[in-house]
């Protein structure tokens, strides 16, 4: 991407920028926090302004402003943002007063509301189409991964302040967040100069303007309030922006109160975003047997009880330590819901789902930040004792320990609504994953043979798949029983008939989703389950994911009544291995000769919800799941199968003893 000389321009402008947005947003907060020292509520509500004279344009006038934008030259318009942002800036340590930050602030966020847009709407139009994803997450790294490295600028530029302020006398007046408030405006000024040159960028093309955030928050609600798992994942994610708001709004008052200064201040904020990293790279890999559900709630938990440690230490060195797992949990449950959205929500409907979580994330903040900090200030700084002990417990540490509280709530409410795991004990299945082992219940674990799993829409190819890897095994000397649901069984052939019978339209989505589960009940009992405990390998077309994804998501029955009843009548058996063969049901449905039976005739957007959840479901269990390309041609999906299953077959091949001739006998069938 940045081999493209025009998008490399913008790219490097942005950055600046963002470094600039960081920096503006520490030293405006710390100077806010140094002009009203000595008085607890005033610092309190003084910092909380800064923070709501920020957000407060981008809530209410962000439409208005994207739809003039859309009116101007493109690259103008973000040249005159720049440079009215560098004299705006730069006035700010000139002039030394709250009143005239509080005024900058609101200057400062008017003009962004011009720039956002004019650069949001020039990315398109200097990558190719297949190459836009790739630059959005470039913009995103730079956007959240220029916070750290101002926070630790900012540390240094507040300690070289207070030298040059003890070693050069007329420098002694000048407030220790100057030197932040110019380089800020410095990249500003160096982001006007990059863009100037930029002669890449059309003067119009289409509009770029924005509905308004209540619209979206309402429109939002509507597509995702009726699913289970984007309501759990959208409410733990508000939980967590709301504990993170708590901390944001009262940080700095916090570590004055520990005894630092800005440069302290600058610590622990870039620790969040050091520790979001950390989690974001390294958290899934350290727990990559653990459900990615169960993973979300525990994580947004753990950041709860974290903020509520942090609320009571008062010691900053541990502060800044737990601050740090702060952030990684938090960056944990940040990439998982953002993941498992991209993967249940259709995607004609995914624009609008992260439009609604982001609108509502800025109001949530707002309205956090907004109470925060004079909730602080109601509190006041106290002093208890008790004999020679004294502990110190104002406003901030109460806000934290509220936020705390929150999220552990939040998190609980989260891992009961999205839980997939149903009767498996959660302590036993976290410390598994720390072994780095999947835990599965023992009824699985008794058996001797092999359970592989073959799932995936209409006209994807299971079937041949499931055929030929049974014909794989046998070739490699193994005991396999090749089957299938439903009609494995007697019973189940009837069943079979009914549940596929394209005249039966009178059947209710809850009756077939037990039909579905007595065949099932059936299939395990005569079938499956007899073959495992002689050491077979089982081998079959569909098991429980097909009824969480067809009767689940695409009858939109309750996923957590469907997993009850299967997992009953099954016993609780899982397979060892579940091969999906991902194919989109617009191809799948080609494929599929005669007649089709009463759930291939679904219409496609019924289709579409199966493909998402199974997708889900591999997703949230990638240890148990391989999930193959539907579209590749038939020899190669064979080849990436037989690959994974061959990891995990019994070694050596089970062969019985030869007889006195010196002849395998024939293996069973």
């Amino acid at each position: 991407m940045l081999a493209n000389a025009p998008f490399r321009r913008l790219w490097t402008a942005m950055s600046v920028c963002s470094l600039g947005d960081w920096l503006n947003i520490l030293a405006l907060t710390a100077l806010a926090g140094n002009l009203t020292k000595g008085d607890y509520r005033t610092q309190s509500l003084a910092i909380g302004g800064v923070f709501i004279a920020k957000m407060l344009p981008a809530v209410l006038l962000g439409p208005l402003a994207g739809a003039f934008a859309d009116r101007f030259d493109r690259r103008v318009t973000m040249v005159a943002a720049d440079l009215s942002r560098f004299a705006v800036v730069l006035s700010i340590p000139l002039v030394g007063s709250y009143q005239w930050i509080i005024i900058a602030t609101v200057l400062v966020e008017c003009v962004n509301l011009f720039w956002v847009p004019a650069k949001d709407a020039t990315v398109p139009n200097l990558v190719p189409k297949d190459q836009l994803e790739s630059a959005n997450q470039l913009n995103l790294l730079v956007t959240y991964g220029s916070a750290p490295i101002a926070a630790l600028l900012f540390a240094v530029l507040s300690v070289a302040a207070d030298l040059m302020r003890n070693l050069v006398p007329f420098l002694s007046g000048m407030d220790p967040t100057a030197p932040a408030l110019i380089l800020n405006a410095v990249a500003y000024l160096v982001s006007a100069a990059l863009i100037f040159t930029l002669r890449d960028i059309p003067r119009r093309d289409g509009a770029i303007s924005t509905p308004s955030v209540l619209r979206q928050i309402v429109d939002g609600w509507r597509f995702v309030g009726g699913n289970r798992l984007v309501r759990g994942l959208i409410i733990g994610m508000l939980g967590a922006f709301a504990a993170g708001g708590a901390v944001v709004g009262v940080a700095k008052i916090y570590v004055e109160a520990l005894g630092g200064g800005d440069a302290a201040y600058g610590v622990v904020f870039g620790a969040v975003f050091v520790g979001m990293a950390l989690g974001m790279f390294f958290g899934l890999r350290f727990l990559r047997e653990l459900s990615r559900r169960r993973l979300f709630g525990l994580a947004i938990t753990l950041a709860g009880l974290v903020l509520a440690a942090i609320a009571v230490v008062h010691n900053l060195a541990i502060v800044v330590m737990l601050t740090v797992l702060l952030g990684a949990c938090a960056g944990i449950a940040w990439i998982i819901g953002y993941t498992l959205i991209g993967l249940e929500v259709e995607d004609a409907m995914r624009g609008r789902t992260f439009s609604f979580l982001q609108s509502t994330a800025r109001v949530t903040l707002l309205l956090v930040v907004a109470a925060a900090n004079p909730l602080a200030a109601l509190v006041g700084a106290h002093v208890f004792t008790l004999g020679d002990l004294t502990y110190q417990f104002d406003g901030s540490n109460l806000v934290l320990l509220v936020g705390g509280v929150l999220a552990v709530a939040v998190g609980i409410l989260a891992l009961r609504h999205m839980d997939d795991r149903k009767g498996v004990s959660l302590s036993e299945d976290l410390l598994a994953a720390v072994r780095g082992e999947r835990f599965q219940p023992e009824s699985a674990e008794r058996m001797p043979g092999l359970f592989v799993a073959f799932e995936g829409g209409e006209g994807s190819g299971k079937t041949t798949q499931s055929r030929l890897l049974a014909i794989w095994l046998r070739d490699q000397g193994y005991d396999v029983v090749q089957t299938r649901e439903p009609g494995s069984t007697k019973v189940g052939m009837r069943l079979r008939a009914i549940l596929l019978d394209a005249a039966e339209k009178g059947l209710s989505a809850r009756s077939e989703a037990l039909l579905y589960a007595a065949d099932r009940a059936e299939h395990v009992e005569k079938v499956i389950r007899p073959a495992l405990q002689r050491g077979a390998i089982v081998v079959t077309d569909r098991y429980v994911d097909s009824s969480l994804a067809y009767q689940g998501a695409g009858r939109e029955l309750d996923p957590e009544d469907v997993s009850k009843v299967n997992a009953w009548a099954t016993g609780g058996l899982v397979p060892h291995l579940t091969v999906l063969i991902d194919t989109p049901p617009e191809i799948g449905l080609t494929r599929l000769g005669g007649a089709a039976d009463r759930i291939e005739a679904e219409p496609l957007a019924f289709h579409e919800r199966v493909r998402k959840e199974f997708r889900a479901l591999a997703a949230a269990a990638p240890d148990r799941y391989v999930v193959v390309d539907g579209t590749l041609p038939s020899d190669q999906l064979s080849r990436a199968i037989q690959d994974r299953v061959r990891e995990i077959l019994p070694d050596p091949v089970p062969y019985e003893s030869e007889d006195a001739t010196g002849t395998m006998p024939a293996i069973r069938d």
